[in-house]
């Protein structure tokens, strides 16, 4: 059967841990990529739950422009740690 070469890009980090993975389950990143591929064609879907990272909600996006606005506008008041710690104990 002929092979071909995949190239992609991941984070140097994500690289690392995802080799350390591999490495501890006795497997090389290739073979676990073809594992991975190899259950996608069988089952015709992504074997593992994918969802969407709640902190990029339109609501959430909404109320972070908000406070950047805020705070460009000079609406916005800084206090130090030590500051908001007096302010506690009044």
């Amino acid at each position: 059967m002929a092979q071909s070469n995949i190239s992609i890009r991941m984070d140097d980090n994500l690289k690392k841990d995802f080799t350390i993975v591999c490495d501890n389950l006795g497997l090389n990143v290739s073979a676990m990529v073809t594992i991975l591929a190899k259950k996608m064609v069988r089952e015709q879907r992504i074997p593992f739950e994918v969802s969407v990272d709640p902190f990029y909600t339109e609501a959430n996006i909404a109320a972070l422009k908000q406070s950047m606005a805020e705070m460009k506008g000079g609406k916005t008041i800084s206090k130090t740690m030590r500051e908001l710690e007096a302010m506690e104990n009044e």
